[in-house]
C-alpha cells in the first residue's frame, strides 16, 4: 500500500507533461486512487528504457507506452476515457 501511495504522489509531480499546444490537467493521488477501478481511466507509464526496467515502483494495471507515440496511442482509447500519463 505504501508503494502505491508513493507512486501516486509521484504522479502528482510528473503529470504536467505538455500535450500538443497546451498543458495537460493534473490530478492528485487521492483523485487517481478513487478512479483506479474505473473503465474510463487508462494509466500510461511513459518512462523510457532503464528508467522503466530498473524501477521497482510500477502502478498496477498501467500500460507501458513511449511518450513519442502519444498521438498514435490516443486512437487506441475511447474518447470518453481519461488518460493518465506518469513517468515517476
Amino acid at each position: 500500500m505504501k508503494k502505491i501511495l508513493f507512486l501516486l504522489s509521484l504522479v502528482l509531480l510528473f503529470t504536467t507533461l505538455p500535450v500538443f499546444a497546451g498543458e495537460a490537467p493534473t490530478m492528485n493521488k487521492d483523485e487517481l486512487k478513487a478512479q483506479m477501478t474505473s473503465e474510463k481511466l487508462a494509466i500510461l507509464d511513459v518512462r523510457s528504457g532503464r528508467d522503466w526496467s530498473s524501477s521497482e515502483f510500477k502502478i498496477k494495471g498501467a500500460v507501458r507506452a513511449a511518450a513519442s507515440d502519444l498521438a498514435k496511442l490516443s486512437a487506441d482509447y475511447k474518447k470518453d476515457q481519461k488518460l493518465v500519463l506518469y513517468c515517476a
